[in-house]
């Protein structure tokens, strides 16, 4: 007992206790490394732009002081497209046909409008788009999450596909996939710019038509 009590009132007994826990915590933290590697960040998969595809989707847009929500079915064919766009209860609002030779909107009242280039007619459809400059000749790239020349891909997913691209001053986030596979097209795309934003859900695509 005597023993005992000089040895605590040297601090020997403290001294060793406190080296025990020191190297307790030191092999506990080497344990946890070991066990913990660092995950290497996913490597970017090659994505293939279509020149034809077909897509049924929702569609909603808003610039900060109205928006807008309604169905889209975009039909691209090489060298043309077609978007026709209706209400959430599937009444047929309008369809756009544009192509190199120019644009037309034919209206439900079987009003129609001539125009040279698409992004004269879209603001018609989309409230905001014009004063925000949405570049309509980059929307088949985008929603295919195939990033046109120029455009920068910010993030990845786990599984090497593109989460955020950058693309002239606009912000295009894929918040969803329609399946785990490399090669699978978006299901949610979300584009922004300053107030003005456009999300797209997609409930069917269909590639490389005839």
């Amino acid at each position: 007992m005597n023993c005992l009590c000089l040895l605590l009132r040297s601090g020997f007994v403290g001294h060793t206790l406190r080296a025990w826990m020191a190297a307790l915590t030191a092999g506990t933290l080497t344990a946890a490394c070991t066990l913990s590697p660092t995950v290497p960040p996913p490597e970017p998969v090659a994505r293939q732009t279509f020149d034809t595809f077909s897509l049924s989707g929702r569609l909603s847009v808003s610039d900060g002081k109205q928006s807008a929500s309604g169905r889209l079915e975009w039909e691209r064919r090489t060298g043309t497209d077609r978007w026709t766009v209706s209400s959430p209860l599937g009444q047929i609002i309008a369809r756009i046909d544009f192509g190199p030779d120019g644009a037309e909107v034919l209206f439900a009242n079987g009003e129609r409008r001539y125009a040279p280039q698409v992004a004269d007619l879209v603001p018609i459809l989309l409230p905001g788009a014009a004063e925000a400059g949405l570049p309509p000749e980059r929307l088949a790239a985008w929603v295919q999450a195939a990033p046109p020349g120029g455009a920068e891909i910010r993030t990845l997913d786990v599984r090497g596909r593109p989460a955020r691209l950058i693309d002239k001053g606009w912000i295009i986030d894929y918040l969803g996939y329609r399946d785990e596979s490399s090669e699978a097209m978006p299901r949610l795309v979300d584009i922004s710019r300053g107030e003005f934003r456009l999300r797209l859900v997609v409930d069917r695509w269909e590639t490389g038509m005839p």
